[in-house]
């Protein structure tokens, strides 16, 4: 025994756990918080209000639920999972008939101090379930249909309940994060194989069908796949957004204007400048080296959680670790995707920089899960 572990094994249990925290993950998490505030600061015009003082109080409050959830040891968040699960399927069903309405939308349940978005949650409680599933799956088990079709049902439900709000965006990722976790999981390949067959046949159909009467995809469907693929064709309206991200994205050049002199946020050229769409923003005050800056943080990580999650002995501990790390992932590959014009615009914020509570507040949870899993891994 090292003198380093003989004097942590000595100090209380609670000050040890705290030893124990995955340091290098909660000063790169609030790096990435700290070029969200400074963005924000950015589009405010200068100002504190109306987004930069609220979500600093949401990273306090977000971090404070991080330091907490990881103090608890690990079982306890698997034995909690279902019950996660359920109250998150109960929250969606729940927005149904109560959800406060924005833009179109019906996504947010009013509790007077915030708006909840139960969809952010599902996103970690889904993986919870997920991982306690194969936690207790025996892994001989794993490929064979009946045990891979009942984590599938697991995933549909919240998604087919999110696709009624509507949000498309969240529905992708929840297939897409409970998708990653049955491959890590050890699912055959040939249930992902025969999953991707089906979608490239499923795309190809909706275009060979175009101008039939087996016509998949109402007109209008198809005047949004024509403007992703080409958004000048209507550049004032369904094209406009993209445009100005592009136009925002070339203009910061490889140093960027400046902090505080980008001209397409500033003089309101920018859609959802402060949401969707703050990654252009970075990107044309900082430019390519901004950019590739943010980037490189969130890589570090998911380096570290992949790192933290292979010298995990435990199943359910390592998968929420890696599946917290796909969420990540998931997030800001998205959303710069959609900003640079090479996925549709589907409204998924960049992580812990866009301003939003829920997702925020989801999100540090879930790395609290993951510093959980960390602290209590078997030394």
């Amino acid at each position: 025994m090292s003198y380093l572990e003989h004097n942590v094994k000595s100090v209380p249990t609670g000050l040890r756990k705290i030893l124990h925290l995955n340091w290098a993950v909660i000063l790169l998490l609030t790096a990435v918080s700290g070029v969200g505030f400074l963005i924000l600061y950015s589009v405010s015009g200068g100002s504190m209000s109306p987004w930069v003082e609220p979500q600093m109080k949401r990273f306090v409050l977000g971090m404070g639920l991080m330091f907490f959830i990881a103090m608890v040891p690990i079982w306890f968040w698997r034995n909690m999972s279902a019950l996660g699960y359920l109250i998150s399927i109960l929250l969606l069903v729940g927005v149904h008939f109560f959800g406060v309405t924005h833009m179109g939308a019906q996504r947010w349940i009013d509790l007077k101090f915030m708006e909840l978005q139960p969809s952010e949650l599902t996103k970690i409680t889904l993986i919870m379930v997920l991982a306690a599933y194969y936690d207790w799956l025996d892994i001989k088990k794993t490929s064979h249909p009946l045990w891979v079709l009942i984590p599938v049902l697991i995933i549909m439900v919240p998604t087919v309940l999110v696709l009624k709000q509507p949000d498309l965006g969240t529905a992708i990722l929840l297939v897409a994060g409970g998708g990653i976790i049955m491959f890590l999981a050890g699912v055959s390949w040939f249930y992902f194989a025969a999953v991707i067959g089906a979608v490239v046949a499923g795309v190809t159909a909706v275009f060979e069908f175009r101008g039939t009467e087996w016509q998949l995809l109402k007109d209008y469907q198809y005047r949004r796949i024509d403007t992703f693929l080409n958004p000048e064709s209507d550049p004032l309206r369904a094209g406009y957004h993209i445009i100005q991200s592009k136009i925002s994205l070339g203009s910061g050049g490889f140093s960027g204007r400046g902090f505080m002199q980008g001209t397409q946020a500033r003089l309101n050229f920018l859609p959802e400048k402060h949401t969707d769409f703050i990654f252009t923003t970075l990107a044309e005050e900082f430019g390519f080296l901004g950019a590739v800056s943010l980037l490189g943080l969130y890589t570090l990580i998911i380096i570290f959680c992949v790192v933290s999650a292979v010298k995990n002995k435990d199943r359910y501990a390592s998968l929420i670790t890696l599946g917290v790390a796909a969420t990540l992932f998931l997030f800001f590959v998205v959303n710069m995707s959609m900003v640079m014009g090479l996925a549709p615009v589907v409204g998924v914020p960049l992580p812990l920089v866009s301003y939003g509570g829920s997702a925020m507040l989801v999100l540090l949870i879930a790395f609290g899960l993951m510093q959980s899993a960390h602290v209590h891994r078997p030394r």
